[in-house]
């Protein structure tokens, strides 16, 4: 429906809803070519975000083409050259990106601070001249003929408007109003929930990621500073029930079920309260639709255990933002048919990493053979380092999903 008599409308020529990563990235290619954006999202920045704050090398090249690496770093952003992967029965593997093949050129990740990333992200966008609407939330999309044609937003102050656009970009995580309509979304197995927070007194952190897989779930461990850590808890959903009320005891009580974490995080230690979210593996009906398409988690959210939800963001923003600026150069609607380059992008680009997080996270659900199967990575040459690699982004998923290492991972 079009705007209301008497609303007062702006106009634009893409409206993005959310200010994360791939919203940010999204707006920052747009303007950057010179078209007129508007980014609406519901918080104002700097804000906190659940997530396990991790990038690996595909990510640090993503952001370098935004040109913010520096200033990630200068803001805190340290260095991670790998992770190590504990199974459930005491099998280990360490997975370093300098030693993966095929080689990278910026063979190290990042660990950064969520309020840092996104705020760095917003101000990016907005330097290329995006206009930011802090504070505002979308109550629909506006639909004439069929067609998307912008939202309507109640935004700071209480003042509901119009942001009619040619093309309506949702970013807007895994409860995506703009995914629900423009089709819904589908939700799938397993079903985890997230849980987070920064514990300072960690004791040995180094400059590998840490994740931690136990009978029902796993943790993540990824250091922030030499003694602070972000820890990540995925459990069940229906473990994670037994939260409710009692956030901070679940978190921490859950963790000391986990021995190589149990023993290193402390409840005093905590800097930053405990942030869910979740549930996981939801995926749209539709990534693209007249007038609008989807970026980042309102697109797909599997299971967070590879790390690499920032990377899906800012690739998918990439992949978008260069359809998007091919559709506006042209006159007249932009219909689904002028997206459909994006979708096949998308599935082109991402389908060897969806293959592969969802054999890990289904893997997990078979501790004896998920523990075999680090053991025998670790002990197999290079191996574990290829399949960090994967799971950073910057080794091709054939290298993984073929039989050769399939077999001699579990033979």
């Amino acid at each position: 429906m079009p705007g209301r008599a008497g609303e007062r409308a702006e106009s634009f020529d893409a409206v993005i809803v959310g200010a994360g990563p791939a919203g940010s990235a999204t707006a920052a290619h747009l303007a950057d070519h010179g078209f007129r954006v508007a980014l609406l999202d519901r918080a104002d920045f700097p804000r906190d975000k659940a997530c396990s704050e991790y990038m690996g090398p595909g990510a640090v090249a993503l952001l370098d083409r935004l040109n913010v690496t520096a200033l990630l770093r200068s803001r805190g952003a340290r260095t991670l050259k790998g992770t190590t992967v504990i199974g459930s029965r005491g099998s280990r593997l360490t997975g370093q990106f300098a030693l993966a093949s095929p080689r990278f050129p910026a063979a190290a990740g990042l660990s950064v601070a969520r309020w840092v990333l996104d705020h760095v992200l917003l101000e990016r966008a907005k330097e290329a001249g995006a206009h930011f609407f802090p504070r505002s939330t979308v109550e629909d999309l506006l639909i004439e003929n069929g067609q998307v044609i912008g939202v309507r937003a109640r935004v700071a102050g209480g003042e509901t408007l119009s942001f009619h656009a040619r093309v309506t970009v949702g970013a807007d995580g895994i409860h995506s109003v703009v995914a629900r309509r423009m089709g819904g979304v589908r939700s799938g197995a397993p079903r985890r929930m997230g849980f987070v927070a920064h514990v300072a007194g960690v004791s040995g952190l180094t400059d590998l990621a840490e994740m931690h897989v136990g009978p029902e779930g796993y943790v993540g461990l990824n250091p922030l500073s030499d003694t602070i850590a972000n820890v990540a808890l995925v459990v069940p959903r229906r473990r994670a029930r037994k939260a409710r009320g009692q956030v901070e005891s679940f978190f921490f009580e859950a963790l000391a079920t986990f021995p190589g974490v149990g023993s290193r995080v402390s409840r005093a230690g905590m800097v930053k309260p405990v942030l869910a979210t979740g549930p996981f593996s939801v995926r749209a009906r539709h990534v693209t639709a007249n007038g609008a398409l989807l970026v980042g988690d309102a697109a797909d959210f599997f299971d967070p255990f590879t790390g690499e939800g920032i990377y899906s963001a800012l690739r998918g923003a990439q992949l978008a933002g260069s359809i998007l600026c091919q559709a506006l150069i042209g006159e007249g609607p932009i219909l689904a048919r002028h997206l459909a380059a994006y979708a096949r992008a998308r599935r082109q680009t991402f389908r060897g990493k969806w293959a592969v997080e969802r054999m890990i996270g289904y893997g997990m659900l078979a501790p004896a053979l998920f523990d075999h199967a680090v053991g025998r990575l670790a002990r197999t040459g290079n191996m574990a380092d290829t399949l960090i690699g994967v799971t950073a982004d910057f080794v091709p998923a054939g290298k993984v999903l073929n039989p050769v290492f399939l077999s001699r991972m579990v033979l």
